[in-house]
């Protein structure tokens, strides 16, 4: 095996690799996609016993989750070109080693303030990590069966870190909440030792980063989370409220401005040339943000009103996982053939039908079949659309930019999973207030106090169906042909595969 680092392109790409090799260097590489998927997966079956043990308030139980999101989607192309900047391997190994210490501090924080900080910069590390590792990829493997083989890892890793973070994360959770992110210490050593001794650096260049900018969209979307979590418990015309609805207004005006002017912005405004992209990246943000609200919105309602602990959560979870599997699999095949605007509004249609049958679910319905429904019906829908608008991002641009603009769409889409988030719990909130119930930890609600609880959550599940008939609005506009997605989808697999 060659790395960038004093070896030719030519070279690798005839380099022979043995299989063990190919083991331990992907071991390290992609054990970080593992590792934060499964906390992504974990912290939220855990954080109804956070919020307990914690006394954390509803808006803190929300920033347990938002906090991270934000920091990973808005430094995300940031961290990208940290490691074009420093060195592949360097930037991995800084992005890891931060999100394991931050893990520690996760797994020990006695109070919110502490746990919210460092879910921030867990959120910071793996915005450095991913990207890095992704590219290390393309770096250490050869073109061909080697390159294609570490990508299918790749996949599968993510994947797997999806069911069997639900189901792990229940477990532990049954132990102790902390574990959810003390599991993380021990990977995280043995990502960095195995990544030091068996994956080599590649060559870096001097470039002027862009940080304002990275800063200024990471803090405008902040403003706007804390707009909708302190609306409903301070009142929309609380001076606090309204200071952070006109500092997220300054700071998006200003990401604007810079954006125009940087030397390398992480955003080029070329990629909104085309109506169609600017499209499908509206209904990435959109769809981001109902994939995060119904896996944090169902999870909740799961333990907080149907009384399930959280290995029961996690467990009823898993059809949620495979049903998003077998939906981007037929999104795959049919994708080449039938327009991607149909694809997305009949899939929109499934997530519609799954959300409006959720919204009529009470305390006392079984499992099977009144949740198992919705659940099964709602990962199908959401699987195929994330297979299909990643496609559309890309469509006609050419090999050269597939990797920056496949970057973008990552970022929006994870931009848009807290902000859709907090305005549905801040709906869920203020209608679980108007029926006389209460927020906070549910260990001292009273009966009614529960069913309020759980109205609020089933009425706020409709508004998540209407953000899902938003982005079949939207998609309709999107005009990419079939023949253009299937050429997208050739297209990216083959600078996947290095052949471009």
């Amino acid at each position: 095996m060659s790395a960038v680092g004093g070896t030719s392109g030519s070279d690798r790409a005839t380099t022979p690799l043995s299989s063990s090799v190919l083991g331990m260097a992907i071991i390290a590489i992609t054990g970080m996609q593992l590792m934060s998927t499964l906390d992504g997966t974990i912290v939220i079956v855990a954080l109804p016993r956070m919020q307990a043990d914690l006394d954390l308030s509803d808006a803190a139980k929300s920033w347990v989750i938002t906090s991270y999101v934000l920091a990973f989607g808005g430094l995300l192309l940031l961290g990208g070109r940290i490691g074009d900047a420093i060195g592949h391997k360097r930037a991995f190994l800084s992005g890891v080693g931060v999100f394991t210490i931050a893990s520690l501090v996760c797994g020990l924080a006695t109070e919110g303030v502490t746990l919210i900080i460092a879910r921030a910069v867990q959120g910071t590390g793996a915005a450095i990590a991913a990207p890095t590792g992704l590219a290390l990829i393309a770096t250490t493997y050869a073109v061909g069966q080697a390159r294609n083989r570490a990508m299918a890892v790749s996949a599968a890793m993510q994947g797997i870190g999806s069911v069997l973070g639900l189901v792990l994360g229940g477990a532990l959770t049954v132990v102790s909440w902390r574990l959810a992110f003390l599991i993380n210490i021990p990977i995280g050593i043995a990502i960095i030792a195995v990544a030091v001794l068996k994956v080599n650096e590649t060559h870096h260049e001097r470039l002027k980063l862009d940080v304002t900018g990275a800063i200024l969209a990471t803090l405008g979307c902040t403003s706007a989370v804390l707009v909708f979590t302190q609306g409903p418990p301070r009142g929309w015309v609380d001076p606090w409220v309204f200071g952070a609805g006109i500092a997220s207004a300054i700071f998006f005006i200003a990401f604007l401005i810079v954006e125009r002017t940087a030397d390398h912005p992480i955003v080029p405004f070329s990629v909104f040339d085309n109506r169609n992209r600017v499209m499908t990246f509206m209904s990435l943000f959109l769809a981001g943000g109902v994939m995060l609200t119904l896996t944090v919105m169902i999870g909740l309602l799961v333990q907080d009103v149907l009384g399930y602990s959280a290995l029961k959560a996690g467990i009823a979870f898993v059809p949620f996982a495979i049903a998003f599997g077998i939906g981007s699999i037929v999104a795959a095949k049919l994708a080449p053939h039938v327009a991607p605007r149909w694809l997305l509004i009949g899939s929109g249609c499934f997530v519609v039908g799954a959300m409006l049958f959720g919204s009529t679910l009470t305390r006392d319905i079984p499992y099977f079949p009144d949740l198992f429904g919705p659940i099964v019906v709602g990962g199908f829908g959401i699987g195929a659309i994330a297979v299909i608008l990643p496609l559309c991002a890309v469509a006609e641009v050419g090999p050269r930019e597939i990797g920056p603009v496949s970057s973008i769409t990552l970022m929006v889409q994870n931009l848009g999973g807290p902000v859709v988030l907090v305005v549905i719990q801040a709906v869920q909130t203020s209608r679980t207030l108007y029926l006389g119930g209460t927020m906070g930890p549910v260990k001292n609600m009273t009966p009614a106090q529960l069913d309020a609880l759980g109205y609020g959550y089933t009425y706020s599940l409709l508004w998540v169906a209407g953000i899902a008939v938003i982005v079949g609005v939207t998609a309709f506009w999107i005009g990419f042909s079939a023949r253009q997605i299937a050429a997208a989808q050739h297209t990216r697999e083959a600078v996947e595969a290095g052949e471009l």
